[in-house]
């Protein structure tokens, strides 16, 4: 063996890390800021198609008029017809202003990152 490959083998990492040229430094830099990046995006999407499942199951579960027990019953007087029309609608509008977001997001993420 060579002194030149020797002394390479005994070298630790710190001595490495300072040997290294700066294509590789800028390398390192580039693939760290592009991974946490992704997983940035990754996050926001599922975290968005998060809030729009649970969106959709709130709208859904304004239906469910029925009473919880006997004696709690709606009454026709009680309910309030233009509330549930405007929560029902604003739901909607947080929906689909989310399926934006997310159609956004999903499309940067594809462009960004070349993934689906």
């Amino acid at each position: 063996m060579t002194d030149e490959v020797k002394n390479e083998q005994e070298v630790g990492a710190f001595v490495s890390s300072l040997k290294r040229n700066n294509k590789q430094i800028r390398d390192d830099r580039a693939a760290a800021i592009a991974e946490d990046t992704e997983l940035v995006y990754k996050r926001k999407i599922e975290d968005i198609e998060m809030e729009i499942k649970k969106m959709k199951r709130d709208q859904e579960s304004m239906l469910d008029l029925s009473p919880t027990n006997a004696m709690n019953l709606v009454i026709a007087s009680d309910f309030n017809s233009a509330v549930y029309a405007e929560k029902d609608v604003n739901l909607g509008l947080k929906i689909r202003n989310s399926e934006i977001e997310l159609e956004i997001a999903k499309k940067r993420y594809a462009y960004l990152f070349g993934g689906n």
